[in-house]
């Protein structure tokens, strides 16, 4: 059981504040870190027109301004409060995730979760870098987080059971649904995900099918709701592309060697949704 219902969100992107809004629609108090008031002010907007949505087709009975009066934004990673759940949402890079975790381990001794979102990355290695490495733990939400009803949880090397069954009940707190991973590259669904969205990048580089016909034939032929090459663009181009290679590095096989595709599209800058453009373009 959760005693404080106050969560601190570390990453206002797309995750972190999906996050937030997620927490704050089951009752928890949330703050919401960023170092960008613009960043910020987008976040806090897009969870209001998200809210909104959710009233619209009646799965929410809440008054929107009751929602967003549980999350405060701010700019510093020592907040004035004692959340008993620390989320970490920052980009997909160890050296940002541990630079995190070894600051605000001093700050709020009686955490009881210290939680990475990391979709890939070693949870032992960040929990290296605090004092209490029991209480490090993965807490892999997917996107949009308000709607898919999984988390995947990945216990550390030396996660305690505690800290595992209290992610658990925090999970089931926000009506989501678990599964457990071994904390290895990718864990079940990036691991997963990264090899089916590569395949498809590599039929496209060696001219099988065009990126609508792939899609199709996954899409009708395999019956999954998007097509592999349109996820890839939802996900993110660069965030696949540090998905595989921590697989390639993490594994050292072959199988998870990028497409030069997905190379050539993170140095375009054609990153999927995010930017506008990936394999396919957006307004």
């Amino acid at each position: 059981m959760i005693e404080n219902k106050t969560v601190f969100v570390i990453g206002a992107g797309i995750m972190g504040s999906g996050i937030a809004e997620i927490v704050a629609i089951n009752g928890y108090n949330c703050y919401l870190y960023d170092i960008s008031d613009k960043i910020l002010d987008k976040a806090m907007n897009d969870i209001g027109n998200s809210i909104e949505k959710l009233k619209n087709k009646k799965v929410l009975n809440e008054n929107k301004e009751d929602i967003l009066a549980r999350i405060k934004v701010t700019k510093s990673l020592k907040i004035d409060s004692k959340p008993s759940i620390v989320i970490e949402v920052a980009p997909e890079k160890m050296d940002i995730k541990k630079s995190i975790f070894s600051e605000i381990d001093g700050y709020y001794p009686d955490t009881e979760i210290l939680a990475s979102n990391t979709s890939s990355l070693s949870i032992s290695e960040m929990a290296s870098v605090v004092k209490m490495p029991e209480k490090v733990i993965g807490l892999h939400f997917f996107n949009p987080p308000v709607l898919m009803k999984l988390v995947e949880i990945i216990p550390g090397y030396v996660t305690s059971y505690e800290t595992i069954e209290k992610a658990k009940n925090f999970v089931a707190d926000l009506k989501k649904e678990v599964t457990m991973s071994k904390d290895y590259p990718g864990f079940v669904t990036s691991r997963m995900l990264a090899v089916i969205i590569n395949e498809a990048a590599w039929m496209l580089y060696e001219g099988i099918a065009s990126k609508e016909d792939i899609d199709k034939a996954v899409n009708l032929g395999l019956n999954h709701p998007m097509g592999p090459l349109a996820l890839a663009d939802l996900v993110g181009i660069d965030t696949l592309l540090h998905i595989l290679e921590r697989l390639h590095t993490g594994f050292g096989d072959d199988k998870y060697r990028p497409s030069p595709v997905l190379r050539n599209m993170v140095y375009s800058n054609r990153l999927g949704r995010k930017s506008g453009e990936g394999f396919y373009r957006y307004k």
